[in-house]
């Protein structure tokens, strides 16, 4: 296959020393990325290999800048004018002042994506930097590798959190957490539902009371119920229809439940491109881990009302984060968006010490929610975690990957062994074409968060 035409231009006298490979045929660690940034002073390019991660603070401080990802539809003209879907690492494509991470010139080759084609261009170091020459040349990046995330050990994630605010407010921290934090109690129609689940002798009249005394919550109840997701028969008219007619009480109780506690932190103006919103995500995650525990063997299938409760707040972290550290939180969106192939909660542990699946975990202890729930958030990130009530975020890792795998923008995606289906008794084949008929629901989804997110 030949080169583009305007990737030959690009590379000049250096085209005919260039190999072309697939891209799964090159060592990951070769494999360069151009990232494209903004502020007030202009445009710039930083070329970095494509599995490090882009430390914008660092960037910005050296060149006294306020950098940050240009914006989607302006990517999409610069883009528009190559030709291509995506830039290969090849300054000259845009003619921007360029800066190369040192990490670059240490590798013996390196490898251009042309994502179009799923093939990669492959050189010798030295003739890249020949074409990068007038590029400045700096540490801007960290290997991802370096970045010990706590993904196992629960039990210091209250030490971790005492040491990240420290970090960032100089104090010591000797107070309960809910006080040093300042996080609002747990809200009272939270509270009654938890008194609910606990209550055996609940009925569905106790929910009903419980909802309509929140007139918000109630008409958010009716309208979810009454979306084109669930086609109801005939109008959905009261709380008590919603619940006995099209809903059911587990998973009222739950919605209701994730709405309360969605509205206890103000929701931040911020956040990053290119990410679905907090509300789209939860439904998102809910449904999917719905979906996965529905279609468990009965004998290994967890309660699929908890199981939905916990996708709902799957993301309740990001909230927690942005009312802790809000002098942060832009960084961390910023950083997000600069480095889309690298999980949240790597670039949240190294920019703050800490995880928003770690806060919200504590939070949510500290509130007295269901185990079930609090694991299933915290070890949401860790697929080989094996303890207690692991199948809860089990299936938030594998609903994540797949919704991500299907383009829902939900963060960095991974590869999902064939083991992990084994391991829950999940149908391959069939759960990939329940995923399929999911996504193609997408306007009933962003409805349904559109619902979610009326106060």
């Amino acid at each position: 296959m030949e080169l583009p035409v305007v990737v030959q231009q690009a590379l000049g006298d250096n085209a005919a020393g260039v190999s072309l490979r697939s891209v799964s045929q090159v060592q990951a660690h070769h494999v360069l990325r151009m990232v494209l940034l903004t502020d007030s002073d202009g445009n710039l390019q930083v070329i970095c290999r494509r599995d490090d991660m882009l430390d914008l603070e660092l960037l910005n401080k050296r060149l006294g800048r306020d950098l940050r990802m240009m914006q989607r539809r302006e990517q999409v003209r610069v883009r528009q004018r190559s030709g291509l879907q995506e830039l290969p690492a090849l300054p000259s494509l845009t003619g921007w002042p360029t800066v190369v991470d040192r990490r670059v010139d240490q590798l013996a080759s390196v490898a251009l994506e042309l994502t179009d084609q799923n093939l990669a261009i492959v050189m010798p170091a030295e003739d890249f930097a020949q074409l990068t020459v007038n590029a400045d040349r700096f540490d801007c990046a960290v290997e991802t590798g370096t970045v010990c995330v706590n993904l196992d050990n629960h039990g210091a994630d209250r030490d971790q959190l005492h040491s990240a605010i420290k970090k960032f407010t100089g104090l010591r921290i000797q107070q309960r957490l809910e006080d040093t934090l300042e996080l609002p109690p747990l809200p009272e129609t939270a509270q009654r539902i938890i008194h609910l689940r606990v209550n055996p002798n609940a009925v569905m009249g106790d929910l009903v009371d419980v909802v309509e005394s929140d007139p918000s919550l109630a008409a958010q109840v009716v309208s979810w119920a009454s979306s084109s997701f669930y086609a109801a028969a005939g109008q959905v008219r009261s709380v008590h229809d919603a619940v006995s007619r099209v809903l059911g009480f587990d998973l009222v109780m739950n919605l209701a439940m994730g709405l309360a506690l969605g509205r206890a932190l103000k929701h931040p103006k911020d956040h990053p491109d290119g990410y679905v919103d907090y509300w789209q995500q939860a439904i998102w995650q809910a449904q999917s881990a719905g979906i996965l525990a529905s279609m468990m063997p009965r004998g290994q299938r967890p309660l699929f009302g908890l199981a939905y409760l916990a996708g709902l707040l799957h993301n309740f972290g990001h909230l927690v984060l942005a009312q802790v550290f809000p002098p942060h939180f832009k960084l961390v969106c910023r950083s997000l968006e600069v480095n889309p192939n690298i999980d949240s909660s790597v670039i949240e542990h190294f920019l703050l010490g800490i995880t928003r699946e770690q806060i919200a975990a504590q939070l949510m202890e500290n509130w007295g929610m269901p185990d079930e729930v609090t694991l299933a958030i915290r070890y949401q990130k860790n697929p080989a975690y094996d303890g207690l009530h692991n199948v809860y975020s089990r299936l938030l890792w594998l609903g994540r990957q797949l919704l991500t795998e299907r383009g829902v923008a939900l963060g960095a995606g991974e590869t999902v062994a064939q083991s992990v289906y084994d391991q829950l008794g999940l149908d391959r084949e069939a759960v990939e074409a329940q995923f399929d008929e999911l996504v193609n629901s997408k306007d009933s989804i962003m409805a349904m968060a559109g619902m979610m997110g009326q106060n």
